[in-house]
């Protein structure tokens, strides 16, 4: 199996697993990721987690097609379910939002005693998964944006540390929504998704203003979004 069989995302985020991981993917879908991680490394270890029947059994062909039932762990459950507590050193969540996200980890927290390093791809709400990270001892380390068939997708990674350490107090909110490293970098792909989402707060904000009741909380909440998004982008 080579890379070219995992999409572009999955690549960048198995590049954050080390040699010898010892890991669990949760909603592994058809444990390409494991597959992947496994077959190029004799010495790493992975649980395949998946709620789903059909994506789990695909799951269970597709280790035993590659051989690989002494390194790859395939177990049906709901979120971290799947791990016993201290069974794994990092912890794969990627390919749905960032609010279920962080609800997984929120419910499997007394699992994460042994998990150093969580590594996260949310499709939409990368804010939670900061938010997360830094108020449960984790430090954002690292960030990446790419974009692949038409979707922009964000990495995140998240180490045991003093999350607060990687944000500016003045700064906070803005590096929260934008992601601190990100903003840092300011990449192409970066302004294309801001651009996006300044677009969509504008739209909304417009709709907002002509309903009866006009919702003062929330037209103030997408104002303060817009500032810090035009902010970033026309530095």
């Amino acid at each position: 199996m080579n890379s070219e069989l995992l999409s572009k995302r999955l690549r960048v985020v198995a590049s954050f697993l080390p040699k010898q991981a010892v890991f669990a993917d949760i909603g592994s879908d058809h444990a390409y990721l494991p597959c992947f991680i496994c077959k190029n490394d004799k010495t790493a270890r992975a649980i395949a987690g998946e709620i789903n029947e059909g994506p789990y059994e695909s799951a269970k062909k597709q280790v035993k097609a590659l051989q690989l039932e002494c390194q790859v762990s395939v177990r049906k459950g709901d979120g971290l379910d799947v791990i016993y507590p201290n069974e794994v050193q990092q912890l794969v969540i990627a390919g749905m939002g960032g609010t279920l996200i962080t609800s997984i980890l929120e419910k499997g927290k007394q699992k994460l005693n042994r998990v150093d390093t969580i590594i996260t791809q949310p499709n939409v709400d990368a804010r939670s998964i900061r938010i997360w990270f830094l108020h449960n001892g984790y430090l954002l380390t690292d960030e990446q944006i790419i974009e692949e068939d038409g979707h922009i997708y964000e990495v995140l990674i998240g180490k045991k540390g003093d999350g607060k350490t990687v944000y500016q107090n003045e700064q906070v909110k803005k590096q929260l929504l934008m992601g601190p490293y990100l903003i840092q970098e300011n990449s192409a792909t970066f302004k294309k998704k801001w651009e996006v989402e300044r677009e969509k707060r504008q739209h909304a904000l417009t709709q907002m203003n002509k309903a009866k009741v006009v919702d003062n909380q929330k037209v103030a909440k997408f104002k303060h979004e817009l500032q810090m998004i035009e902010e970033v982008l026309t530095k």
